[in-house]
């Protein structure tokens, strides 16, 4: 089984967060997601976020606190996901990996089939956001 190291990015815009459900092909699909990536060997978290967000989404952002790290075991694939918070800079959301998304309320978080991996984050960002 292969391990990855991963980062989501819980993107703030106008005291919404950004979703992003996984299309149909891609591993998870049809599941919501935190966007974000892969990180690159030797590469800063962080960095990793702003370019995956830029990859995938087209989006530019300002990386913010970090949040938690999850650890989870997918069937073929073990990963570390880093979340962050991020702000929402610039640009017009481009998908790639994904067929939809979202701008939602944290509270309504709980109404998406959201990935695994990212589940122990939504409390926390729940409960940070008030």
């Amino acid at each position: 089984m292969s391990f990855i190291k991963v980062v989501a990015g819980v993107v703030v815009k106008d005291k919404k967060i950004l979703i992003a459900r996984k299309r149909k092909g891609k591993s998870l699909a049809g599941l919501w997601e935190f966007p974000g990536g892969k990180i690159e060997a030797d590469e800063i978290p962080e960095i990793a976020l702003k370019r995956e967000l830029l990859e995938e989404f087209c989006i530019e952002v300002q990386v913010g606190n970090y949040i938690e790290t999850s650890f989870y075991h997918y069937p073929r694939v073990s990963i570390e996901l880093k979340a962050y918070y991020a702000t929402y800079l610039s640009g017009k959301i481009i998908l790639t990996d994904h067929d939809c998304y979202r701008w939602i309320k944290p509270e309504e978080l709980q109404q998406f089939e959201m990935a695994p991996a990212d589940l122990p984050f939504l409390k926390l960002i729940e409960s940070n956001w008030k």
